[in-house]
C-alpha cells in the first residue's frame, strides 16, 4: 500500500518545544495495527514524556497515550480486527504476554510493558502504529473525542472505584474534581454509592452535584477528614489530586476497614502511623490504569449510564499550548487534540 505523509507532534531535544513534523506512514507487519487517529488526549503523564529527559530517550519523541480513531491497516498476523473498526489506544501499549502477571491477566504490571509515547511514537499524531493487543473497541454511541480519555483517565477511575470491594450502597469520597475526579464522581454515583466530592472552593459544588455527588466538601473551609466523619465516614476515598499532602487528614475520615486509593500522586511520600492502620484496619493502596478489555468495559458502562468526560478540543498543532496549560493548572478537565483541525 502506498505510504502517506501525516502530521505528528514531536520533541527533538530534552525539554525542547513540541513542534509539528511530517512523517511517512509505514504499512504494519505481523501483529501490528496502524490507526488513523482522530482524537488524542493530553494527560498529566504527558508532561514527563514531553520533557524527554529519561535515560536512553530516542529522539524525536511523540507523546500521547489517549488516542481514538479508526483502523487504517492491519498486519498479516492480526486476527479479530479489521480496517474501519473504531478503536482506542490507552496508557497500556503492549506486554510480553508470557510472564506470570500477563498469564494472570494483569498485563498493566508486566515488567516489559510498553507505553505509547515512551516505548514508541505516541498518539499526538494523525497516525499511530501499535500492537493489536493494545486496542480497545469503542462502542456505538460513544464519540471518538469522548472515547480518547477512556484509555487512561476513564479506565483508571472506573477500576479504582469498582475494584475496591466497597459494600453495596457504601459511601465513596472522591478527593479532587478535575481531569480524573470528575470521572470518578460519575462512576461512583452510577455504581450506586453514596458519593461525596471534595475540592477546593465552593465554585465546584454545583458541578459536583450535577455529576452525581450527594455531598460536597469544600476543603478550603473545613478539614475533609472531619467533614467525612460528620457524614458517617467513607468506606472508600479515591484520591485523584496530584498532591499527596492531604492524605493523612483524609485517613481520619475513613470508616473501620476503609480504603484510600491513590490515583493522583506527586514526588512526595505518604507516612501513616502503623498503629492507626492496625487499629482501624485501614488500607492505603495505589492504582494504575487498566487493560484494553477493562477500557472497553468502562466505555460500555459509560454509554449505558450516560457518563462522559468533560472535554475541551484543541487543534493538534496546538499540543504545546495544551501541555503548557496542563503544567500551569489551566486545564480544568480533559484536553483532547483534534487531528483534523487546523492550527488556529
Amino acid at each position: 500500500m502506498p505510504h502517506s505523509a501525516v502530521t505528528t507532534m514531536v520533541v527533538s531535544e530534552p525539554r525542547g518545544p513540541v513542534q509539528p513534523s511530517v512523517a511517512e506512514t509505514a504499512s504494519p507487519t505481523g501483529t501490528l495495527v496502524r490507526v488513523a487517529v482522530a482524537a488524542s488526549g493530553v494527560c498529566n503523564a504527558d508532561i514527563a514524556t514531553a520533557a524527554a529527559t529519561g535515560a536512553g530517550t530516542s529522539f524525536p519523541v511523540t507523546p500521547g497515550h489517549e488516542a481514538a480513531g479508526v483502523i487504517a491497516e492491519v498486519g498479516d498476523r492480526v486476527e479479530g480486527w479489521a480496517v474501519g473498526d473504531r478503536v482506542a489506544v490507552g496508557w497500556f501499549g503492549g506486554s510480553c504476554g508470557h510472564c506470570s502477571l500477563c498469564r494472570a491477566g494483569d498485563v498493566v504490571h508486566c515488567p516489559d510493558r510498553k507505553v505509547p509515547g515512551l516505548s514508541y511514537p505516541g498518539g499526538w499524531a494523525q497516525s499511530i502504529t501499535v500492537p493489536a493487543d493494545t486496542l480497545a473497541r469503542i462502542p456505538a454511541g460513544l464519540d471518538l473525542f469522548d472515547a480518547a480519555p477512556f484509555g487512561c483517565a476513564g479506565v483508571t477511575t472506573f477500576n479504582a472505584v469498582r475494584k475496591a470491594g466497597t459494600r453495596a450502597g457504601g459511601r465513596v469520597a472522591v478527593f479532587g474534581v478535575g481531569g480524573l475526579g470528575h470521572l470518578a464522581v460519575q462512576f461512583a454515583a452510577k455504581l450506586g454509592y453514596e458519593t461525596i466530592a471534595i475540592a477546593r472552593g465552593s465554585d465546584r459544588e454545583k458541578l459536583a452535584r450535577d455529576l452525581g455527588a450527594h455531598h460536597y466538601i469544600d476543603s478550603d473551609t473545613q478539614s475533609p477528614g472531619a467533614a467525612l466523619r460528620q457524614l458517617g465516614g467513607a468506606d472508600l476515598i479515591v484520591h485523584t489530586a496530584s498532591s499527596t499532602a492531604p492524605v493523612n487528614d483524609l485517613l481520619t475520615g475513613l470508616n473501620i476497614h476503609g480504603r484510600l486509593t491513590l490515583v493522583g500522586v506527586d514526588a512526595g511520600s505518604v507516612t501513616v502511623p502503623a498503629a492507626q492502620l492496625v487499629m482501624n484496619g485501614h488500607t492505603v493502596t495505589g492504582h494504575l490504569t487498566g487493560s484494553p478489555r477493562e477500557s472497553e468495559e468502562a466505555m460500555r458502562f459509560a454509554v449505558t449510564n450516560g457518563i462522559r468526560p468533560m472535554v475541551e478540543r484543541m487543534p493538534l498543532a496546538r499540543a504545546g499550548e495544551a501541555l503548557a496549560r496542563l503544567r500551569s493548572g489551566g486545564a480544568r478537565f480533559r484536553i483532547v487534540l483534534d487531528t483534523a483541525a487546523g492550527g488556529a
